[in-house]
């Protein structure tokens, strides 16, 4: 007999500790319910604020870029200017004269100084003349019967010169090949 008492006993114990429990379960959501809220309002918070900063990131950046071309443009527009004004110089001075020579030497120099300009910008021009074709380098308008052997498959003339910019292809060299 105390064993039947002991066994109610264990089995009231059973029954206030799943009580004990199942009032706990149901009292922990409603604790967490709040915290569970404030932190997906904060994620939320956090995440406008990051996306916002992404957008004024993306702003700034394509900003910065307009400026640096036009910073970019307005540098090489300012070392053109000397060029223009030996142009305006030679015009005026070569407009009375019949002197040929004079005018090509005038062309000659304003020549040399925009090509130096030009270099000094980073502009440097392609040696094609009887070198492998490069279809990364070259495009090819035409092919002849090569003046030699050594020179078949080669750029054999060169139409329209190519030019880099710094390590880049910024025109292509138009040639002639040799068949």
């Amino acid at each position: 007999m105390a064993d039947d008492k002991q066994q109610p006993q264990d089995d009231n114990l059973t029954a206030d500790q799943a009580t004990t429990a199942g009032e706990t379960a149901e009292t922990a959501p409603v604790d967490e319910a709040p915290k569970t809220d404030t932190e997906l309002a904060e994620l939320k918070d956090k995440y406008l604020r990051l996306a916002a900063e992404f957008d004024n990131y993306k702003r700034r950046t394509a900003k910065e870029r307009q400026e640096l071309f036009k910073t970019a443009s307005q540098e090489l527009m300012v070392a053109l200017l000397p060029v223009i004004d030996d142009f305006e110089r030679a015009s005026s001075y070569t407009k009375d004269s019949d002197d040929v020579n004079a005018v090509r030497e005038s062309i000659d120099i304003i020549y040399n100084k925009l090509v130096k300009t030009l270099q000094q910008k980073g502009l440097t021009p392609m040696e094609t003349k009887g070198g492998a074709f490069d279809p990364d380098l070259h495009e090819a308008i035409t092919q002849i019967p090569a003046p030699s052997e050594e020179l078949k498959g080669k750029v054999v003339d060169e139409v329209e010169k190519g030019y880099y910019l710094g390590d880049k292809v910024l025109r292509h060299a138009k040639v002639v090949l040799g068949q």
